[in-house]
């Protein structure tokens, strides 16, 4: 498929509605910058350097692709964009720092960002503050119902909820958890062990290392003590591919002790090696090895841009499906004032062609998906097992009784 049949296919609009529910917009920094006929200043704010830049370079580059057909195909209403490129290096403390130079220096009308839910709660009092909006493209641990974030990755229940039923049935209840220390393993792993419960199964242990951790031969003794039927993994970055290959080099196999993630795609197994990863099992809504058009349009012209093994994974096709639904939001609003709240208002509702297949922005700001499980192979694509027949919506607060995120925000039970 060309791309510019692929960019028509993906500007089909869904039922695109304002609910008119928010206050007017606050954001003082950004109207000199939005002069009739001036470029669209737009914040990238990923790691190109630090422990998890194996990940948000990634994230940068599927970005630029995007705005980079949008600028081709004539920009957003006569408008092209331009991308204001920070570095935060991998640190909580610098995305905050950055977020804020967008915002306010460089008066970005979104910026698009990060990977880990560390960084984003980094960004989070800056966006809302200023009531600016961050496109968030990864999957996160679905606690959290911001007005000021964009959520373009799973929560919970587009993840797990099918996952750990299917893992427990295929392979045996007993799993030993392992993930980075912070809110986003932590958080999942709740999750995982409410499903657990449910199920009549048990984590036999939990352990946390600290982000860029790569000495793992303490958690591979005791996972070989503990005999676990499942490995449980949201390590992320350099931390899941030391741990992987060393989990291999131990000799484990993967029909009898799997790991299964919620984090490793396409970069970290290109990173561990095929071999490392091939037999176990990741749960997401894209995967490379995905057959439609859109995707075979979007993997192709990624690989023009980046190289012919450069590869496309989960997070990435987000981060890139993102800018067009920016995109359609601000052309939503035609003649309409662009600021934040505008264009967030604009945005509910918005499908988007993806490579995935069509998704859309629900009212409480998250976005519905197509769930899958796939089983790594040696060459380092991943076989389908297991997808959703429909779009599945976003539940944020799912395993967590009493909380719901609205269109109104957060409410309480």
């Amino acid at each position: 498929m060309k791309r510019r049949t692929f960019l028509k296919n993906a500007s089909v609009l869904g039922a695109v509605t304002t609910t008119g529910l928010f206050a007017p917009s606050i954001l003082r920094t950004v109207k000199p910058a939005m002069a009739q006929g001036a470029d669209l200043p737009v914040g990238l704010l990923f790691s190109l350097t630090g422990s998890v830049a194996v990940v948000e370079k990634t994230l940068h580059d599927a970005s630029m692709l995007a705005i980079e057909q949008i600028n081709d195909e004539g920009g957003v209403a006569g408008r092209k964009l331009n991308p204001i490129i920070e570095d935060p290096a991998s640190d909580p403390a610098t995305y905050a720092d950055r977020a804020r130079r967008l915002v306010i220096r460089d008066r970005c009308i979104s910026v698009f960002g990060s990977y880990t839910s560390a960084s984003r709660q980094a960004v989070l009092p800056v966006v809302e503050q200023r009531d600016n909006l961050y496109w968030y493209p990864t999957l996160y641990e679905g606690r959290e119902c911001s007005r000021n974030v964009m959520y373009g990755g799973a929560v919970p229940n587009q993840q797990q909820q099918e996952f750990v039923p299917w893992l427990a049935e295929k392979h045996g209840k007993r799993f030993y958890l392992i993930g980075n220390n912070y809110v986003y393993p932590r958080e999942e792993n709740n999750v995982c062990k409410i499903l657990l419960d449910r199920l009549g199964g048990e984590a036999v242990h939990e352990e946390y290392v600290p982000l860029g951790h790569s000495d793992f031969s303490s958690v591979i003794n005791r996972i070989r003590a503990e005999k676990p039927d499942v490995v449980f993994c949201t390590l992320v970055g350099d931390s899941d591919v030391a741990f992987q290959r060393q989990f291999h080099a131990a000799g484990f196999d993967p029909a009898e002790t799997p790991v299964a993630s919620l984090t490793r795609s396409e970069i970290e197994v290109q990173a561990m090696g095929g071999d490392a990863a091939a037999g176990h099992y990741s749960s997401a809504p894209y995967f490379m090895s995905y057959q439609s058009p859109e995707n075979e349009a979007f993997v192709k012209a990624y690989q023009d841009k980046y190289g012919s093994d450069a590869v496309t994974h989960f997070v990435s096709e987000a981060a890139y499906f993102q800018v067009f639904q920016f995109k359609k939001a601000v052309e939503k609003l035609g003649d309409q004032e662009l600021t934040a709240p505008a264009i967030r208002d604009a945005s509910v509702g918005v499908s988007v062609v993806a490579p995935q297949g069509e998704v859309v922005i629900e009212e409480n700001l998250h976005t519905s998906l197509w769930p899958k499980i796939a089983q790594w192979n040696g060459d380092g694509q991943a076989e389908i097992l297991v997808q959703s027949d429909d779009r599945v919506s976003p539940v944020p607060y799912w395993a967590y009784e009493g909380s719901t995120c609205t269109a109104e925000g957060l409410k309480r039970a």
